[in-house]
């Protein structure tokens, strides 16, 4: 068994200093106009949040079953509150009076890809777990550095992103008042009623003050609650003894092979227990696959067209879910089981080099070619 840390020190991705970071308060504003722009910003919102679940799911369905706990742990948890942040912005965007829009060809291209709206430095690949997807994910979660701007278009950070739609909530609030910004059925939204199982919680919108709080949620468990403390304010999700660090400090820990503890900070790294990977126990997936690099009829082609299917009839079914139809959840949950149990078969088929195991595509598939 070979042991964490998976990157030297020099290799991590440097945290910058509490004194170069900010919240996203303090960034300066980029204005919306209208209503309608912001539904628009709001639904670039979900196609971000989603963009992120594939890299997720490749780097955790190469862990297997039975091997890196630990990994499998922080990397669902993480996976799942992503989840959840893409629910807060449907809410949002249903409170103001818009519709989400999931089951769509932008959401799921294939990969790479550019991450949505992002200013050109970065783009996602699907990656099995180790040192590149670990890099991958900290400079996704990385956090705003002090004076950014805030931007909803062509952004470095995502904390620049929900920065331009706190303020183009705030302005337009201001201008127009709550009852006019916040116009929609608040029915029509998922609620804390359906089971969730991860830190932080599903906020019903219907004012400035619970989007705010939306908000706040999705920036501090990716980014970190303030510029000195790596905690979320929620308890581990398989651990509820412990506190929950925030996501980008969660995979810190994989690259540095260590737990953060109380008392440390963004600038001491974590000093708690010993986190071990074991590296033999990763599927070898190949990277960055797509369906027409195989010839159809492939056995391999195949199974990634069903997969693809699949996850888009949960598409379809979140779709649905998020449009005034919030019972559809609990279908969409026995789904994906069924998404895992296809995912791990195929990375568990090698490939004709034998050098590695099949990849996961994520391209869409129309509603008329689902079986």
């Amino acid at each position: 068994m070979s042991v964490a840390p998976v990157l030297p020190a020099e290799q991590v991705t440097p945290m910058p200093p509490a004194a170069t970071r900010s919240p996203l308060r303090a960034a300066a504003c980029q204005r919306i106009p209208s209503i309608d722009g912001l539904r628009e910003l709001l639904q670039c919102a979900i196609e971000l949040e989603h963009s992120t679940l594939p890299t997720y799911l490749c780097a955790l369905y190469s862990l297997g079953q039975s091997h890196n706990r630990a990994a499998a742990e922080a990397l669902e948890s993480v996976f799942v509150e992503e989840m959840l942040h893409m629910t807060l912005v449907a809410n949002l965007l249903t409170a103001v009076g818009g519709r989400p829009r999931l089951d769509t060809p932008e959401m799921v291209p294939g990969y790479p890809r550019e991450l949505p709206h992002v200013d050109g430095s970065f783009e996602l690949s699907l990656l099995p777990f180790g040192p590149r997807a670990l890099q991958q994910f900290l400079r996704l979660e990385r956090p705003t550095a002090l004076g950014a701007p805030t931007r909803g278009d062509r952004y470095d950070t995502i904390g620049q992103f929900y920065g331009a739609i706190r303020n183009a909530l705030g302005e337009l609030t201001a201008e127009l008042g709550e009852t006019t910004v916040f116009c929609g059925d608040r029915g029509r939204q998922v609620s804390d009623d359906i089971a969730y199982r991860a830190g932080g919680h599903i906020i019903a919108i219907d004012d400035l003050a619970s989007a705010f709080a939306a908000l706040d949620e999705i920036v501090e468990q990716g980014e970190g609650a303030s510029d000195t403390d790596v905690w979320d304010g929620d308890r581990d999700m398989f651990h509820p003894e412990r506190d929950e660090v925030a996501h980008y400090y969660r995979i810190q820990e994989l690259v540095l092979g260590r737990r953060y503890r109380r008392g440390d900070t963004p600038r001491t790294g974590p000093t708690g227990a010993a986190i071990f990977i074991d590296r033999d126990g990763v599927l070898p997936m190949q990277q960055d696959s797509r369906v027409a690099d195989r010839a159809p009829g492939d056995p391999i082609r195949t199974a990634q067209e069903l997969f693809n299917a699949t996850y888009c009839s949960l598409l379809a079914m979140l779709d649905r879910a998020f449009d005034g139809r919030p019972e559809t959840l609990g279908a969409a949950v026995g789904v994906m089981y069924e998404l895992k149990a296809k995912a791990q078969s195929l990375m568990r088929t090698p490939t004709e080099d034998g050098h590695a195991t099949a990849g996961l595509t994520f391209e869409y598939v129309s509603p008329e070619d689902r079986p």
